[in-house]
């Protein structure tokens, strides 16, 4: 019999439904202070639907867009949890793109090319780059 999707799910039920392992859903709750189940006596976790959407935005995020531990802790610093769990539950084409640095903003370009089937375009644009540097490192 199939659980209501307002039941609490415990933590062996919560990681099939978001297809991680048990000790990632662990890990997680020591990296990102918003990854909060209910612990009952004896330290058994019971996961809220909520707790399940917030879990399944980290698991976007790290897995499927590229993001790291740090990255997804500062898209929490500076959007805040509210924000991220309704960019996934959004499409990602409707969602606005993040303020990014540089070196961010140069990683989803790359992405974009690998998305499209253009790798060697990537490639020769990074060959081009380092050229660029090195002459500028040859100078005086």
């Amino acid at each position: 019999m199939a659980k209501s999707a307002q039941a609490f799910r415990t933590i062996s039920e919560a990681a099939s439904e978001l297809g991680v392992a048990q000790h990632v859903l662990r890990f997680w709750e020591t990296k990102f202070s918003f990854v909060r189940p209910m612990k009952r006596a004896g330290g058994r976790r019971f996961y809220r639907p909520a707790d399940i959407v917030v879990l399944a935005t980290v698991r976007r995020l790290l897995h499927q867009e590229g993001y790291t531990i740090k990255g997804v802790q500062r898209l929490h610093r500076e959007q805040g949890l509210k924000r991220l769990t309704l960019d996934g539950a959004s499409g990602a084409e409707e969602r606005e793109a993040p303020a990014t640095s540089g070196a961010a903003s140069r990683r989803t370009e790359a992405q974009a090319h690998v998305g499209h089937g253009g790798l060697q375009e990537a490639l020769q644009e990074l060959e081009a780059a380092k050229a660029r540097l090195d002459g500028l490192l040859a100078r005086p």
